[in-house]
C-alpha cells in the first residue's frame, strides 16, 4: 500500500511539474475587484497588455464587483491554483476589507503573493460649479453646509471611502458619504452636478479636470504630481500633513507552485521595466515601485505591514458594511 501511495504521490508532482513548465498554455484571467474606468482597473488593463507579450499569452481581464472589492478577491481565493487566475487588489480590497467585512477567506493566509505594482495620491475634487476656487474656501463651503454636502466614493472600505471619512475628521466637518460600485460610476455624478466632492484618483479624475469637467483643489502627497504641476499639494493649499496615498499588487490563489509564481513575478518585473508601460502609468500619477520592491517576498512583508497598521484604525473609526 504504501508504495503504491508513494507512486501516485510521485505521479502527481510529475504532472504538477510538467504543468508548470508548460505554463502558460492557455488564457490567463485577471480579476479586477472593483467596477470599470477606476483606477484598479485601468492599471490591471495596462499590466495586463504589457505582460501578455512577456508571457505569450493572452490575459483577459474581468471585473467582478461587490462588498467593497471582496467577491472579486474571494473569486481569487476560490479558483484553482494553476497560475491561471490572477487577481489584483489594493489597499482596500486587500487591507481594509479584512477591518470592514466578515470575509470567507484570509487575506494572508489563501493568497500567495505576485509582486508590488505601483502606488498613488488622491486628488481633492468637486463638481464644476462648486462656488469654491480653493481648497481653504471649498473646506469652509464644506461646514457651512454639512446638512447638504455630498462626497461620492468607491464603495464601503475602499480607499476613497476610507479616505474621504479621514479627510472630513481633518476639516471638522460631517456630510453624507454616497457609496458606488466603482470610481467610475461616481465620477460621472459629479460631473453630472449630482455629488459635491470626492477624493479620487489622477487616471479616473485627470481627463475630466483637462476638459474642464471638474474643479481640482489639492493632491494629498507632500510633492506634486508631474501629470498636474499646476495642483497643489495639501500642505501648499492649506490643510498640511493630509496625505493619503494607496497601492496595487497582484496575487494568485494558495498553493499556486512556486514555479509559476516565479514566472508572473518574472512577467510583472519585466513589464515594469518597460519604457512603453512606465510611461502609460506614470501619465495616471502612479510611481511604480523599485525592482527590490517587486518581489513575492518584499509583497508579503508589506501587506502584513500595512494589515498590522491600518485595522485597528478602521475599526477604531467604526466602518460598518452597508
Amino acid at each position: 500500500m504504501k508504495k503504491i501511495l508513494f507512486a501516485a504521490l510521485g505521479a502527481a508532482m510529475l504532472v504538477t511539474g510538467a504543468h508548470a513548465q508548460n505554463y502558460p498554455s492557455r488564457p490567463i484571467t485577471l480579476v479586477v475587484p472593483l467596477g470599470v474606468g477606476g483606477s484598479t482597473d485601468v492599471i490591471a488593463r495596462i499590466m495586463a497588455e504589457s505582460m501578455r507579450n512577456v508571457l505569450g499569452a493572452t490575459i483577459v481581464v474581468e471585473n467582478t464587483t461587490g462588498a467593497g472589492g471582496s467577491i472579486g478577491v474571494g473569486r481569487v481565493a476560490r479558483s484553482a491554483p494553476d497560475g491561471y487566475t490572477i487577481g489584483i487588489g489594493q489597499w482596500g480590497t486587500n487591507v481594509a476589507s479584512g477591518a470592514i467585512y466578515p470575509l470567507t477567506f484570509d487575506l494572508v493566509k489563501d493568497f500567495e503573493p505576485v509582486g508590488l505594482i505601483s502606488t498613488q495620491p488622491f486628488l481633492v475634487v468637486a463638481r464644476k460649479t462648486m462656488p469654491a476656487d480653493n481648497l481653504k474656501d471649498l473646506i469652509g463651503w464644506l461646514k457651512a453646509n454639512q446638512s447638504k454636502a455630498s462626497q461620492g466614493n468607491s464603495g464601503v472600505g475602499t480607499p476613497s471611502h476610507v479616505g474621504g471619512l479621514m479627510f472630513q475628521n481633518a476639516i471638522g466637518a460631517k456630510y453624507t458619504m454616497v457609496p458606488y460600485r466603482g470610481a467610475g460610476q461616481s465620477m460621472q455624478d459629479l460631473v453630472a452636478g449630482q455629488l459635491d466632492v470626492m477624493l479620487d484618483t489622477p487616471a479616473v479624475s485627470m481627463p475630466q479636470i483637462q476638459n474642464g469637467n471638474i474643479k481640482a483643489y489639492a493632491v494629498t502627497a507632500k510633492s506634486r504630481i508631474p501629470v498636474a504641476p499646476n495642483i497643489p499639494t495639501t500642505d501648499e493649499a492649506g490643510l498640511p500633513g493630509f496625505y493619503f496615498s494607496f497601492w496595487h499588487a497582484f496575487w494568485v490563489p494558495k498553493g499556486t507552485p512556486k514555479e509559476i509564481v516565479t514566472t508572473l513575478n518574472n512577467a510583472l518585473v519585466k513589464a515594469l521595466a518597460d519604457p512603453a508601460t512606465r510611461e502609460r502609468l506614470t501619465k495616471i500619477a502612479q510611481e511604480i515601485f523599485p525592482p527590490d520592491q517587486q518581489t513575492p517576498e518584499a509583497l508579503a512583508a508589506f501587506h502584513q505591514a500595512e494589515i498590522d497598521k491600518w485595522w485597528p484604525i478602521i475599526k477604531e473609526a467604526g466602518i460598518k458594511p452597508q
